[in-house]
């Protein structure tokens, strides 16, 4: 069977939507039985009546109201299909997903997606806060192109690359006193603990910090932002640990100890093995990677 004409479908369209053959052909530039034939072709190809006539009127018959209905929505695409073009036509490059734990996006992506868009307008970006977790789902879905997560990551179907080398670090109430010069898990478990999610990467690599220290002898405190947790502690309300990148700068109110045994939580860009490449996707990636080779 032949594709349907669209032009034909337009003008089927244009006539039920103005009511006669002859605002039809107006619109259309089209001569009214150029309409005409145009109709007659349609109900020649589908074998029914599509428009009835009532004096100068026309109304669609009950398949032409079913056509109508198809037609919208091909014309509808065929309008996304002209914006979608359009857009590369206008230097549009791609879409690009990527998924980034809280810390990342808050104390190491912001340089990096201003790059991107004052070098690269033609590239939206979808920025997602998930922890990594989520992250590793999502990007095996393909609903995440990209991703950045605390290592380690142990999954077969993704490919990881290590960024930045991170700590994790003890942070203490300024006023608290006979602080250590390092924290251990038997000091941190006398401490009242102010801790990540339990959704959240570092919070499984700080339980298992803690592991020979369980049961605590009372139950964690759990925020779900590094910012709330700091703050928290400044308060003299508990003890956290947190990735040193978010203590870098003097914060009032917080001492800052090193952990023994060290507890690393490096930075990594992950995504998917089968990762079909573009342009969009090799740019934010190169641009990501950049993160390695500034430490």
């Amino acid at each position: 069977m032949r594709s349907i004409n669209l032009d034909q479908l337009r003008t089927f369209v244009e006539v039920i939507e103005r009511g006669n053959f002859s605002a039809a052909g107006r619109q259309l530039n089209l001569t009214q039985p150029a309409v005409s034939l145009h109709i007659r072709e349609l109900e020649q190809r589908f074998g029914v009546r599509l428009i009835e006539r009532i004096g100068r009127h026309a109304y669609p018959t009950v398949p032409g109201r079913d056509l109508m209905d198809h037609a919208e929505r091909i014309f509808r695409g065929c309008e996304e299909i002209e914006a979608s073009m359009r857009r590369f036509r206008d230097g549009w490059l791609g879409r690009v997903r990527i998924g980034t734990t809280l810390t990342a996006l808050t104390y190491e992506l912001p340089p990096v997606l201003r790059k991107i868009r004052i070098e690269y307008p033609g590239i939206d970006l979808l920025v997602t806060n998930m922890p990594t977790r989520d992250s590793i789902e999502n990007v095996i879905k393909n609903t995440v192109d990209l991703a950045l997560v605390t290592l380690p990551v142990k999954e077969p179907r993704v490919r990881v690359t290590p960024l930045r080398p991170q700590m994790l670090v003890a942070i203490l109430p300024g006023d608290a006193e006979q602080v250590p010069d390092v924290i251990t898990p038997e000091y941190a478990a006398r401490q009242s603990l102010v801790l990540e999610h339990e959704r959240g990467a570092v919070h499984a690599l700080v339980t298992q910090w803690l592991s020979e220290e369980m049961p605590l002898s009372s139950r964690p405190m759990l925020l779900g932002t590094v910012e709330a947790m700091k703050t928290v502690v400044s308060l003299g309300l508990g003890m956290s640990i947190v990735p040193d990148v978010a203590v870098a700068d003097s914060i009032p109110n917080i001492i800052v100890r090193p952990l023994q045994p060290e507890i690393p939580c490096t930075l990594g860009l992950m995504e998917r093995i089968s990762k079909q490449n573009n342009p969009a996707l090799d740019i934010v990636r190169e641009a990501l990677l950049e993160l390695k080779t500034s430490v």
